[in-house]
């Protein structure tokens, strides 16, 4: 596929990167001459230095023959100036733009968004889509993650191995002895930084993160199973009301009726424009590395504390202030923390520091966008290790070449696992004998490497 992308910043870079693995034809377009430098020091692409605007710019990028255009530059109006330019004088037929204001994603004003006004196919709102990833974390406690699939009928766990847990040691093949009713398969191991699909005599070891693909409706099971038995929060503390903090506190509002939230916004305008729009959190106007204003906020009863401020080192000691408070309250572990970090190397303070879990929003985002390249029957996508690999839903056509073959006479790659597979409203964990029918909806692990592959044998089309 011919892709141009438009935004060479962090987002941009790692969804060039990516795709230009998979074997996808790439040309970014920035007008940072540094950013635009750094692709060509560093990937296998088309780089041009230049206004995506300007169409005499888009045609030196082939955008005729363009399949795709991602629009992730740092500014709305022109990541919309953009679709608009590459529909009406290229007639680039698939259109993706990151949006970032609220004001632009009213529910009153997105009927502007058509082939006849704004041809737009694609809105990625990375401030929603943080807000949301929060939210499963928050629903699934105990685990660092949970992505829904076919229909929220299938979860992919990710899961923190503390050294009680009672399955270190057990191969995976005896887990099933273990857990006779647990619909849940093991798809990748993350240990000691690095990531694998473990085989069956594997065993999980304390430290590792492992990504679990289970039956929905067995969450707490599965979490239990891998030693975590965590409630779910139900007084939360957010510091930073920008646009994820009130996504995430609006959200739960109407998703979570038992859980209270408050929130401590240093801005005081922006305060009471949250007072205002909120039915049920309780807003302070102050600063969250105010050791005061976290005794006001009774810092003392959150269960979980979310630093979602717009500054990274705010939000590390947002993290070490809530640590401090523990310590002297003697509740260390009773308090989950989260912080949001758009700087990679600050990801080495999370052990030393002691927070629960770190927000990536460029990941976040990339995983969003990546997730629409896919046609044919791939309904979701998910993102792993940084890009290396990928969590698929695809839906099984009578064309696939995998109809009636087992797993074990399907040639399938080694490094791609099936985790669950949804068939008449069934979740089936497959063993390797299984056969693949018509219409079923397959959840699989696969590296990013053999992505084309899998293109292939479920009839997909990449265009």
């Amino acid at each position: 596929m011919n892709i141009i992308i438009c935004g060479a910043g962090r987002v941009g870079f790692t969804i060039a990167k990516l795709l230009s693995e998979q074997g996808h034809s790439i040309t970014v377009i920035d007008q940072s001459s540094e950013d635009i430098q750094k692709i060509n020091d560093s990937l296998d692409v088309k780089a041009i230095v230049g206004k995506a605007t300007y169409p005499s710019i888009l045609e030196k990028a082939n955008a005729a023959e363009t399949d795709m255009i991602i629009a992730v530059t740092r500014n709305d109006e022109i990541n919309m100036l953009i679709c608009q330019i590459a529909f009406s004088i290229f007639n680039i037929q698939k259109k993706i733009a990151r949006i970032r204001s609220q004001d632009y994603l009213n529910p009153r004003f997105t009927r502007v968004y058509n082939k006849e006004n704004l041809p737009i196919d694609v809105i990625i709102s990375p401030e929603i889509e943080i807000s949301k990833s929060i939210q499963r974390k928050l629903e699934a406690p105990g685990a660092l993650d949970s992505v829904p699939f076919a229909d929220n009928k299938i979860r992919l766990l990710e899961i923190f191995i503390k050294e009680d847990c009672k399955s270190i040691g057990i191969k995976f093949n005896e887990l099933t002895n273990k857990y006779p009713k647990l619909e849940a398969n093991i798809i990748g191991i993350n240990r000691d930084n690095k990531f694998f699909i473990p085989k069956k005599t594997d065993s999980v070891k304390k430290d590792d993160k492992i990504y679990v693909i289970i039956n929905s409706s067995q969450m707490s099971e599965t979490l239990e199973a891998f030693g975590h038995e965590e409630k779910i929060s139900k007084k939360i503390l957010i510091i930073g009301g920008g646009n994820i903090g009130f996504n995430l506190a609006k959200n739960i509002e109407e998703t979570l009726e038992t859980v209270r939230v408050k929130i401590v916004e240093k801005n005081k305008e922006r305060a009471e424009f949250l007072a205002n729009q909120l039915n049920d959190a309780i807003v302070i106007n102050g600063d969250g590395l105010d050791e005061e204003v976290l005794t006001e906020a009774n810092l003392g009863e959150a269960e979980t504390v979310l630093a979602l401020t717009n500054d990274d080192e705010d939000n590390l000691m947002v993290s070490v202030l809530v640590e401090k408070f523990a310590k002297d309250q003697k509740d260390i572990d009773d308090k989950r923390t989260m912080a949001l970090i758009n700087k990679p190397n600050y990801s080495l303070l999370q052990s030393s520091l002691k927070i629960d879990d770190l927000i990536d929003p460029r990941m976040t985002t990339v995983s969003s966008i990546l997730k629409h390249i896919h046609k044919g029957t791939i309904e979701n996508a998910y993102t792993l290790s940084d890009g290396e690999y990928e969590v698929i839903e695809a839906e099984i056509i009578e064309t696939s070449e995998l109809i009636n073959k087992e797993i074990k006479n399907s040639n399938l790659p080694d490094e791609l696992r099936i985790g669950a597979v949804l068939r008449d409203k069934k979740i089936i964990i497959p063993r390797s004998n299984f056969i693949f029918k018509k219409d079923d909806r397959v959840v699989f692990i696969v590296k990013k490497d053999s992505i084309s592959f899998v293109e292939n044998i479920f009839r997909l089309s990449s265009v």
